[in-house]
């Protein structure tokens, strides 16, 4: 009988094994075949000295004050106007919200859609007493050791004027585009874009401009950071998570603390059992959407158990999702995150507050709207507090998310191919975009918004963005502009080769 159990078991467990194996071979790559082409010449010293020039200026934005460093912005635009004169000389450029740019290089057929590319010129502060970490002075813009120095190098000036070198050449060797291309460059993207983008959007609309294609920053190209993919990864965002930011304000009667209310009945007590409410039951995640395209693509190119795991996800998916939920930047990529970010009530120690107010973060999943979002939080809260005595209300600068951009497309097989042409090797894969970027606001003027940045990044880079010791290798940064330029020749032909 045991004997009879055990070749039972056995034989279950070789027909798992095998399933698994015709699984795990039957899903071939989705990579695709391109042809070499040859190696675009850059002027590597020239490039980054240019963006070094442009570094140094401190284009720092403000929510609130949108004179902040007015006088930087028009120094770079001036820089720009000196550094790449044969752009400026064939495009049209306008000044929209007052510092953000807008550049037209009109296409010889106007009966198709034009295509635009997008970057931003504002960059985060340093933080406060972090200046001296540096390897580099923060605004230096230095060019050294193989790298360029400073705040913007990577996000976003490196997109800036790569793009605009790439046109610089192109306009030098007589190229004409077929198709319209407009460049974007936003003034306010760190602090929402509302000044720069969402207004540039709003006039192309009212021009009644329809992009083919939009391109922004974005995600990037990882070297070594997911387990079992030797190659790089090039992720190209093809949707943006939403934001929206709630306050929720409770209210009690305020009294003196020698006299207590009922348990649980003060306005701190009922806020605190509301936000552990909100903090214990956050929204669902799972490998579904845009992430299960992603790892369905990935899983090709891996080795070892991790692509036996991707591509069994029947089996295996909550073993990897418990993996996923385990790191901040993959757990994001799962659901709609709930962030528990400002809280203020009282201002005596022996004094009840009459309110307590709190703020909470949402990072939106696409499928899931702000109006949703908002139900679910107002049931929360009044289930946890047993009344409907609290206030809710979304703070300015909230967006949906986007929509997703198809990936059948000749849009994105465009971006695809590029990116393989440009950067030999290297595995691409959809993505969701988690943090925000300018490109939101363009999303009812183009079917076809995508998320991209060809920066190379390690692990250990990976804290410079909005960090310390930011930087652009000057290799990477010739690959930036390659990319452009071979982006643009290809994608302003009238018809997707």
């Amino acid at each position: 009988m045991i004997k009879k159990v055990l070749w039972v078991l056995l034989g279950a467990l070789v027909l798992l094994v095998a399933i698994l194996a015709v699984n795990t071979l039957r899903k071939g790559s989705r990579q695709l075949d391109v042809a070499p082409i040859a190696v675009l010449p850059v002027d590597e010293a020239g490039a980054a000295a240019r963006l070094g020039e442009a570094v140094r200026l401190r284009t720092t934005s403000s929510r609130d004050d949108a004179a902040l460093n007015a006088d930087q912005f028009r120094q770079l635009h001036a820089l720009l106007a000196q550094r790449f004169p044969k752009l400026h000389a064939a495009l049209k450029r306008e000044v929209v919200g007052d510092l953000s740019l807008l550049y037209t290089w009109q296409g010889s057929k106007a009966d198709v859609k034009p295509i635009l590319l997008m970057a931003h010129q504002d960059v985060v502060p340093v933080a406060p007493g972090t200046e001296k970490d540096w390897t580099e002075e923060p605004f230096s813009g230095a060019v050294k050791d193989g790298f360029v120095w400073g705040r913007g190098s990577w996000d976003d000036k490196g997109n800036v004027l790569a793009q605009l070198e790439a046109v610089e050449l192109l306009v030098a060797s007589g190229y004409q585009p077929e198709r319209t291309v407009y460049l974007a460059f936003g003034a306010d993207e760190e602090v929402s874009g509302f000044r720069g983008a969402a207004k540039i959007a709003a006039l192309l609309k009212e021009r009644k401009v329809h992009f083919d294609m939009v391109l922004d920053e974005g995600l990037l190209i990882t070297e070594g950071i997911l387990p079992g993919l030797k190659p790089p990864g090039a992720v190209i965002g093809v949707a943006e998570k939403g934001y929206m930011s709630v306050v929720l304000k409770m209210s009690a009667t305020p009294g003196h603390s020698s006299l207590p209310p009922p348990k649980g009945t003060s306005a701190i007590a009922m806020m605190s059992a509301a936000l552990k409410r909100v903090d214990d039951d956050q929204l669902p995640s799972g490998i579904r959407g845009i992430v299960d395209d992603m790892f369905s693509t990935i899983a090709p190119e891996m080795s070892g158990f991790s692509r036996v795991a991707l591509s069994n996800l029947w089996l295996f998916g909550p073993i990897v999702e418990k993996q996923l939920e385990a790191s901040a930047s993959t757990a994001a990529m799962m659901h709609t995150t709930t962030a528990l970010t400002m809280i203020n009530a009282g201002n005596k120690d022996n004094v009840l507050p009459g309110r307590a107010e709190a703020t909470i973060n949402y990072r939106l999943l696409p499928g899931d709207t702000m109006e949703q979002i908002t139900a679910r939080l107002r049931a929360q809260v009044s289930q946890t507090t047993g009344n409907d005595k609290f206030e809710l209300f979304a703070l300015p600068g909230a967006v949906e998310a986007s929509k997703v951009a198809p990936m059948d497309s000749a849009q994105y097989k465009l971006l695809n191919r590029t990116v393989r042409e440009v950067f030999p090797g290297t595995v691409v894969a959809p993505g969701l975009m988690l943090g925000g970027t300018d490109s939101i606001h363009f999303g009812n003027i183009s079917d076809h918004v995508f998320k991209f940045s060809p920066v190379r990044a390690r692990a250990e880079d990976l804290s410079r963005f909005h960090g310390t010791n930011e930087r652009i290798a000057i290799a990477n940064y010739a690959e930036l502009i390659r990319f452009y330029h071979r982006l643009l020749s290809e994608g302003a032909k009238a018809s997707h080769p």
